[in-house]
This record gives structure tokens, C-alpha cells and sequence, in this order.
């Protein structure tokens, strides 16, 4: 009888470590998905364009609509997640973006993409915290959740890099629809196998929503995500710039406020006197501001400067986040060696040197030349990102997983679009000052080559003989040089977060315990 109930104990403990694992795979793939669809859009853009023939400004909205609905509503999503159950929710989301993705492929107007687009972000916003919440809950022993938030964080920066590779050869063969309909099959696949595998988590003490906190939270965000991201593209001499802004500060003013008077807040503030929580929060800010100027600069260099194709550029890059996917395990292993600060530290301190690095190459810098530095700097970036999403995780309360998920997501985008914004910004008045065109050139010639590499190397091959080869070279060098000056400046940030990594995160143990007992799963319906 003992060996038989010892045999029934081992197999149930089997049983139950390949659910955790199941569960691990499937919430990859979702996240693998909204990686995927981020990045592969852009490469799609022309042949939509020449089918739908949208205006300047729709395009615009198609592009940048995903975006803004899914920073504006995580924050939402997290919470509403802790109420009424994570799979629950990422199951609708899922549902969702399978639909909405099915939309997309086969819109016949620019107005029902932009629809489909919107529909997608409101998808999104409900399975980014909803993943890293499963998995927090599946994943109780500390080491086991720190190597398991680590394959899920390489998962999705591998997947925001395979855009490209998806997008360059779904195009080759198929029409521009393709790169959206290919989501359906798999969150089909996504939805059977979480509805039969993924347990049921949630907050079981929850108040009631506050609902003007919502629209609060919305607007506020939607507006300083779009001021941002007008900014970037237009300027901030634009009047609507400073009418966002404006009007999303204070809106997150009187949201933050309001907070502070609640018992069940929508965004806890209390969360962020915890060191581990605020300081892992600061360094994934610092560390996507900074990155961010080597996902818009280095894209320009291979298409543009070196002239290769979107599948070639997107092949290119790939190294680095297949790195940090192989990274990602060993940075659970590395946090008892040395801890928490340090490892972050050395991640921020490894992409701030391959950045400088990667900021030295020439219209002619040979790809194996490249090749270790890219590596490098994916390496550096999941030993960041691993930590600190582990850090943030299991700082928080198990009740408020999906909130703080959701508060760690929104930060990212936002340090995101702020790099891009004001990065981008820099990079731009470089080359126009680098620019060094020669005579013979009309006004509006000039202005084109000005205005961008792209415009550069585009007007430059419009003309003839000699003429044309030194405009292209003349843009080309620019942009290398203003790549110089700006990749500089993003490592040296990213050595100042090492610095406040090492300070923020100093007293935060390698093994960290959750601060509270993990409630008992929900019984998922039968």
C-alpha cells in the first residue's frame, strides 16, 4: 500500500511540474504572437498602401493605433484581470486578436484596418499582464519562477525580431493580408490548449472597479502616448503635441490623486515603496529609452544604408535576440553568484558597451564585424529584463500580480516611445547637420535629401551619373556619423542605469520570496 501511494505521489508531482512547463509554453506562444505582430506591420506598409490607397493621415492611424490602445488600456487589463480571473481574461484576448487579426488580412478600406488595428490593441492589453501573471502562479518555488519569467522574456524579445522574418517571407509569397491571418490558426491553437491546461488565478477579495478611474486612466495615458509618438514623427513645434500632452498630464494628475483616496485602487502606488518593485521598474525604463535607438537606427542602416532587403535586414538582426533567448535561463543561475543588482547591472553594462560598438560601424563595416556586438547586446538585454521582471513579479502581492504585470508593461512602452521620441529626434538633427550635399542640387532635391536617410538615398538615386552617386553617399555618411553621436548617448545611459541599478537594487536578495501566500486556484469550469 505505501509503495502504491508513494508511486501515485510521484507520478501527481510529475503530473503537475509538466502542467507548469505546459503552462510556460503556452503563454510563449501568445506573447511570441504580440512580439511578432508589433514589428512585422512595417514591413507590410507599402503593399497595403498600394492596395488601400489610404490618405497620409490614415496611415498614420494604422500604424500607430495598436500602439496607443494597448498603452492606454494595461493598466486597465491587469486589474480587471486580478478580478474576475487571468485565464479568463487571456482567453478573451486571445479570442479577440484571433478575430480582429482575421479583420485585418481581409479589410477592403483603410477605416476597417485602423478598426481592426484598435481591436487588436485592446486584445494585446489583455494578454501581456495576463501571461506574466499565469506564469507567476504556476511557478511558485523562487528559483524555478526566476528561470521560468527569464524563457518567457527571451521568448518575446526573440519574437519582436522575427517580425521581419515572418514579414519578409509571408510577403515574398502571399499578399500583404497574410502577415495578420497567420495569427489565427495559432491562437486557435492557444485557446483549446489554455482552456484545457492553464489553471484559473485571481484576486479572491477583490472590491468593486472603480469606473472613474478608468476613463482617467485611458485618456491620460492615450493622450501622453500620442504626443509622444506625434512628437517623434512631426515635431514638437506641432500645436496637437503640446494639447495632448497637456491635456494626458493632467488627466494622470487627477488619476494618480484619486488613487491615493481609494481602498482598492486601480493602480496601487503603494507598490512602489518597495525598492525591489520601483528600482526593477527605473531600470527597465532606462534600459527601453536607451535600446530604443538601436531598433530605429540599425533598421535604417541594413535597409537603407546598406540596401538590403526587409528579410535580409530581419536575418541580420536576429542573432541578438536568439542570444537573449539562450541568455535568459542562465541569468536564474547567475542571481545567486553574484545577485540581483549586479546581474542587472552587468546586463545594462554589456548593452551599453555593444551599443557603443554597434555606433562605430561604416556604409562598409563587414556583417561578421557586426555579428559579436549584436550577440553581445542581446545577451546584455535579457540579463536585464529576466531580473527585473522576475524582481517585479514577486515584489508584489500575489492578488495584485496582474496590476503590477500591467504597471511593468506600461513602463516599457512608454520608455519605449519617449527613446524613439527623443532619440529619434536626436539622431534626425545629426544627419541633417552632418549632411554634406553636393552643388547642383534644386531647392527641393535638397529639401528631400534633408529630411531623412531614406529621402536622401532615394533622391540621390533619382538622379544620373555621378551626381546621384555622391548625394547617396553623402546621406549614407551622415547617417552614419549622426548614428555615432546618438548610439554614444544611449550607452551612456545605459551605463548610468548600471550605476543606479547597483544603488536602487543593492539590498534586494537573490531569492525572493512572495510576500504573501499564494491564494488557491480558482476551480477553472469543467
Amino acid at each position: 500500500m505505501t509503495k502504491t501511494n508513494t508511486n501515485d505521489m510521484n507520478g501527481g508531482a510529475a503530473e503537475q511540474n509538466g502542467r507548469r512547463w505546459a503552462v510556460l509554453a503556452i503563454c510563449g506562444v501568445a506573447s511570441a504572437l504580440l512580439g511578432i505582430d508589433t514589428s512585422v506591420l512595417n514591413y507590410a506598409v507599402p503593399s497595403l498602401s498600394a492596395q488601400l490607397a489610404p490618405s497620409a493621415t490614415q496611415l498614420l492611424w494604422i500604424v500607430d493605433v495598436y500602439g496607443f490602445v494597448l498603452g492606454g488600456l494595461l493598466i486597465v487589463a491587469g486589474n480587471v484581470g486580478d478580478r474576475i480571473g487571468r485565464k479568463k481574461l487571456l482567453l478573451l484576448g486571445v479570442a479577440g486578436f484571433g478575430a480582429a487579426s482575421a479583420i485585418s488580412a481581409y479589410a477592403n478600406s483603410p477605416a476597417t484596418l485602423i478598426a481592426a488595428r484598435a481591436l487588436l490593441g485592446l486584445a494585446g492589453a489583455t494578454i501581456m499582464p495576463s501571461t506574466l501573471s499565469l506564469v507567476r502562479a504556476s511557478f511558485t518555488d523562487p528559483r524555478e519562477r526566476t528561470t521560468a519569467v527569464g524563457i518567457s522574456g527571451g521568448v518575446a524579445a526573440a519574437s519582436f525580431a522575427l517580425g521581419p522574418v515572418v514579414g519578409g517571407l509571408l510577403l515574398d509569397h502571399f499578399w500583404w493580408g497574410s502577415v495578420f491571418l497567420v495569427n489565427v490558426p495559432v491562437m486557435a491553437v492557444v485557446l483549446v490548449a489554455g482552456a484545457l491546461i492553464l489553471p484559473e488565478t485571481r484576486n479572491p477579495e477583490t472590491g468593486r472597479l472603480d469606473w472613474v478611474s478608468v476613463p482617467l486612466s485611458v485618456l491620460g495615458m492615450f493622450g501622453v502616448i500620442y504626443a509622444i509618438k506625434t512628437a517623434a514623427r512631426d515635431g514638437v513645434a506641432e500645436p496637437s503635441v503640446w494639447i495632448a500632452a497637456g491635456l494626458g498630464a493632467a488627466l494622470l494628475t487627477v488619476f494618480l490623486v484619486r488613487q491615493t483616496t481609494l481602498a482598492e485602487p486601480l493602480l496601487d502606488l503603494r507598490l512602489f515603496r518597495n525598492p525591489a518593485f520601483s528600482g526593477a521598474i527605473s531600470a527597465n525604463v532606462v534600459t527601453m529609452f536607451a535600446a530604443s535607438v538601436l531598433s530605429l537606427g540599425f533598421s535604417l542602416y541594413f535597409q537603407v544604408v546598406r540596401g538590403w532587403s526587409p528579410l535580409t535586414a530581419g536575418l541580420a538582426v536576429l542573432p541578438g535576440p536568439l542570444a537573449a533567448a539562450v541568455t535568459a535561463p542562465a541569468a536564474g543561475a547567475l542571481i545567486p553568484l553574484i545577485g540581483r543588482a549586479r546581474t542587472v547591472a552587468a546586463g545594462l553594462f554589456l548593452m551599453g558597451l555593444s551599443t557603443a560598438g554597434l555606433g562605430l560601424s561604416t556604409p562598409h563595416t563587414a556583417y561578421w564585424q557586426l555579428l559579436p556586438v549584436v550577440i553581445v547586446n542581446g545577451a546584455g538585454l535579457m540579463l536585464t529584463f529576466a531580473v527585473t521582471a522576475d524582481t517585479i513579479l514577486a515584489s508584489a502581492p500575489s492578488t495584485r500580480t496582474g496590476a503590477a504585470a500591467a504597471i511593468s508593461e506600461t513602463a516599457m512602452e512608454l520608455g519605449g516611445a519617449l527613446g524613439v521620441a527623443i532619440l529619434g529626434s536626436v539622431l534626425s538633427a545629426y544627419y541633417r547637420s552632418d549632411l554634406r550635399l553636393p552643388a547642383g542640387l534644386t531647392a527641393r532635391q535638397t529639401g528631400a535629401a534633408r529630411e531623412s536617410v531614406s529621402g536622401g538615398v532615394d533622391t540621390g538615386q533619382q538622379l544620373a551619373g555621378g551626381l546621384g552617386r555622391q548625394v547617396v553617399d553623402a546621406a549614407r555618411q551622415a547617417f552614419t556619423d549622426s548614428l555615432h553621436t546618438t548610439t554614444l548617448i544611449g550607452a551612456s545611459l545605459m551605463v548610468l542605469g548600471a550605476v543606479a541599478a547597483l544603488i536602487t537594487l543593492r539590498d534586494v536578495p537573490a531569492v525572493l520570496n512572495d510576500p504573501d501566500s499564494e491564494p488557491e486556484p480558482v476551480p477553472a469550469a469543467a
